[in-house]
């Protein structure tokens, strides 16, 4: 452990020897979710969150050829105004490294840097997944690979709805990952509450969400879990409405031939611009709270 490139803030490293519960948090998020400032103002707004629930959030980034766990609030203002931050994942954490770049962690990233740094829950809105038109492009998020082989329990709203959500889920399945609803027996849909998808598992309880991580580390099964946490009603933007701007979105992206990392942003930016905004605030009311279970959950598994 001591050759790792990790970097602890003194609030996080503190938490983690007294055995206190942590909350890891990912940073494309903040340089790639949102325009600045309003990142910022999630950014803190999403840590304070997971303090108010009684654990210690730990913004996961690369900076200066280390993994930083936790960011103080001037690298974190620094780091929502930056330009050129590379998103990283698992396929380029270690270039971002040795390059001495700047790098923002997708969640793929985040889970890995939690593993290392001994955090067992992540916070997240949405995870990658099956894009549309697979069978063309081969395009499948290496978040979904994670989850098959990092011991992290992410807590997030689903998929991220302009991907393909049947496929995503049905790999899910396959690569032996718990997909886990709280409150609900369907599986959300990011910015909607409801998929159309029957979830797996259900678990209401964080007690027993943290059971079950533990007693997956007691059988030596690789891996996490998914926990899917639907959108605060109030915030929610209902299939009918956020569907039909996914699909014209889409459209746009096929029609200009853009592809790989630049679509999920290009996507989530027409989506923004036709829901008038809309989807950028639903999806600060889903991290909300996604982080504040994600502490609940941190609290029963530290």
């Amino acid at each position: 452990m001591t050759d790792l490139p990790l970097s602890f803030t003194p609030e996080v490293r503190e938490a983690l020897d007294a055995g206190r519960p942590v909350v890891a948090l990912e940073s494309t998020i903040i340089t790639h979710g949102m325009p600045h400032p309003r990142n910022l103002d999630m950014a803190r707004e999403v840590e304070r969150a997971v303090r108010d629930a009684g654990a210690t959030p730990a913004t996961i980034a690369v900076i200066g050829g280390q993994i930083r766990i936790g960011l103080d609030d001037a690298t974190l203002e620094h780091l929502a105004a930056a330009e050129g931050v590379m998103k990283v994942s698992r396929a380029d954490l270690a270039v971002c490294l040795t390059s001495g770049r700047t790098g923002a962690t997708t969640v793929a990233a985040t889970m890995i840097c939690a593993a290392l740094a001994g955090i067992r829950v992540f916070a997240t809105g949405g995870i990658g997944g099956v894009h549309r038109n697979v069978e063309e492009t081969m395009d499948i998020s290496a978040d979904l690979y994670e989850l098959a082989a990092t011991p992290v329990t992410v807590v997030s709203s689903g998929a991220k709805a302009i991907l393909d959500l049947p496929r995503t889920f049905e790999f899910l399945e396959t690569l032996g990952v718990p997909v886990i609803a709280v409150g609900q027996d369907a599986i959300p849909a990011y910015w909607s509450r409801d998929s159309g998808l029957p979830a797996p598992l259900r678990l209401d309880d964080p007690a027993e969400i943290a059971a079950a991580a533990r007693m997956r580390r007691t059988l030596g099964l690789p891996g996490g879990q998914l926990v899917v946490n639907p959108i605060p009603a109030e915030a929610e933007i209902p299939r009918a409405e956020i569907f039909p701007a996914v699909e014209r979105a889409l459209e746009e992206a096929a029609r200009k031939r853009i592809a790989a990392k630049a679509v999920t942003p290009f996507l989530l930016d027409r989506v923004y611009d036709l829901t008038q905004g809309r989807s950028v605030e639903a999806n600060i009311a889903l991290v909300l709270a996604n982080a504040r279970l994600a502490a609940e959950i941190a609290a029963q598994d530290a």
